[in-house]
């Protein structure tokens, strides 16, 4: 079954990272990006609309119509943000689209990247961790066919894939000579795995719907 999704964040580290390997996918028939900015690449599956705000989509809503999936890679990091802030971009800007989006196809499955750490109580210590939890339970909740939250912990990007984050990139330069040692680890996954995993999610759904990296690596495999 060749599948229809649509493809957030992908100017990001893991979205590109999920995006080449959804153009890559027999599996996957078309491919819809919603960016602030151009992801730069053409492909014959791929269509792209670049729209500046995410919490008014009504001039693009329609466009959003006849998706099986939606892989929502678009996150921001917590570091310096107070919790209003990170709450208005990580919890309200996904609500927001994730309700345009099942209001458009209310028999899709809708993949949300969280991180590891991630708090589903809601009631812990850790602000982001609270907010995280808080979002990916409203997702889970919301009466989508399927849903996932993904928590990958690290990642290391693999085909030319690259952090928007510099400092992360010189992580990623310093440390790459360990890569083969590190994809040992059950705690690593890496871009390439993160869009496997979301691929083939789609033919074989799981119960467990909070995904380590373990989790991501082995659905990845298959």
């Amino acid at each position: 079954m060749e599948n229809r999704v649509l493809i957030t964040g992908s100017t990001g580290m893991v979205g590109k990272g999920v995006l080449l390997e959804c153009l890559d996918s027999d599996n996957i028939e078309s491919v819809l990006v919603i960016n602030r900015e151009t992801v730069g690449i053409e492909h014959p599956k791929l269509k792209e609309i670049i729209h500046k705000d995410f919490f008014d989509l009504s001039s693009i809503e329609m466009e959003l119509n006849g998706y099986d999936a939606c892989f929502f890679c678009l996150g921001v990091s917590s570091a310096g943000m107070k919790k209003d802030k990170y709450s208005n971009i990580t919890y309200e800007l996904t609500k927001h689209f994730s309700d345009t989006f099942i209001k458009q196809n209310p028999d899709s499955i809708f993949i949300y990247v969280s991180v590891t750490g991630t708090d589903s109580s809601e009631k812990g210590r850790v602000m982001w961790a609270r907010i995280k939890g808080k979002t990916e339970n409203m997702i889970l909740n919301k009466g989508f066919k399927d849903a996932y939250a993904f928590r990958p912990g690290i990642i290391l990007p693999t085909k030319g894939v690259r952090s928007k984050t510099n400092w992360y990139n010189l992580f990623y330069t310093l440390f790459k000579p360990l890569n083969p040692l590190l994809l040992r680890s059950k705690y690593v996954t890496t871009t390439e795995k993160v869009g496997l995993a979301m691929i083939n999610i789609l033919q074989n759904q799981r119960d467990n719907k909070h995904l380590e990296n373990k989790d991501i690596n082995l659905i990845a495999r298959k």
